[in-house]
């Protein structure tokens, strides 16, 4: 996408509707992790808005947070317990902090913003620097299978459709360089608004190789947060890396 930066799909206008849409999986995502963590202290990377990190801290485990947009980080510390949470502003590849953690967690499809192979590598690498001994790092990413089916590497969906607004969800992807180009379009009344993101994506068995490089390996692979098997019609997954030598 022609002059996109990762900043842009995460300034005020998007953090303003962030949480809109309530996802639905909170509760069994803060559960999975907090089972996980064990007392903590845990790491969330891209911590936007809080979404997970803000109850998981209210279970009692000690939270802290990286995220790029400090228009997203605005609306966390506008939340009941949002102040109560330590949040680095950088790239979350980095992990630019110090010290340990008991957890090391990415969730929805928030790992693939890292729009290089390279990228990718280092914040494995990074993560694995910052984890205790008996420290985990658990990955939430879509599984690419639906890309593989696309008619000519693009659609266009329709996510709502009102009588004063429409949301329509374009994409074009690129097989080889392994992106995903979509935007999220408003048409209403008021005018064309434009929510673009890229995501560089993963097969898991890419993953298992960036954790390998890391010095982490698969420990568990779920279809989800309440522990579903993964299989080969899975569109998510799960991912749980500990240290080799565990």
């Amino acid at each position: 996408m022609d002059g996109y930066e990762p900043i842009m799909s995460f300034g005020e206008e998007a953090a303003s509707s962030y949480d809109d849409e309530v996802r639905g999986d909170e509760a069994e995502t803060v559960a999975f992790l907090a089972g996980l963590a064990r007392g903590g202290p845990a790491l969330e990377l891209a911590i936007g808005t809080g979404r997970i990190a803000i109850p998981l801290a209210a279970s009692g485990i000690s939270v802290d947070g990286i995220d790029l947009a400090p228009a997203m980080v605005e609306r966390l510390r506008a939340k009941p317990g949002g102040d109560a949470i330590a949040v680095t502003i950088g790239d979350f590849a980095a992990v630019p902090v110090d010290g340990s953690y008991r957890l090391i967690y990415v969730v929805y499809n928030t790992l693939f913003n890292l729009l290089t192979q390279d990228d990718q590598v280092r914040c494995f690498e990074n993560v694995a620097a910052h984890l205790t001994a008996d420290g985990v790092f658990v990955v939430e990413a879509f599984t690419p299978t639906f890309l593989m089916r696309l008619r000519d590497d693009q659609y266009v969906d329709a996510e709502q459709i009102g009588v004063d607004e429409v949301w329509l969800d374009v994409g074009r992807h690129d097989p080889v360089a392994q992106r995903l180009d979509e935007s999220h379009i408003s048409l209403s009344r008021a005018g064309v608004q434009l929510f673009p993101i890229v995501c560089r994506y993963a097969w898991p068995s890419e993953l298992d190789l960036m954790a390998r490089i890391a010095g982490l390996r698969l420990r568990d692979r779920f279809a989800g947060w309440k522990g579903e098997p993964f299989e080969a019609t899975s569109r998510r997954h799960v991912s749980v890396y500990q240290s080799v030598g565990r």
